[in-house]
């Protein structure tokens, strides 16, 4: 992610959780992303 995208990305982010019951998240910047993404997005979900 390109950390200029940040407040864009963070605004996204939280017009879809609320700000007490929000998943934990992560935010790495890389040089490059296999096939040149712009984001990537880990997750854990459990059962």
């Amino acid at each position: 992610m390109d950390m200029a995208d940040f407040g864009k990305t963070n605004t996204v982010y939280g017009s879809y959780f609320n700000e007490k019951t929000a998943p934990a998240r992560e935010t790495v910047q890389v040089a490059c992303l296999p096939k040149n993404v712009n984001l990537e997005i880990t997750m854990i979900a459990v059962l």
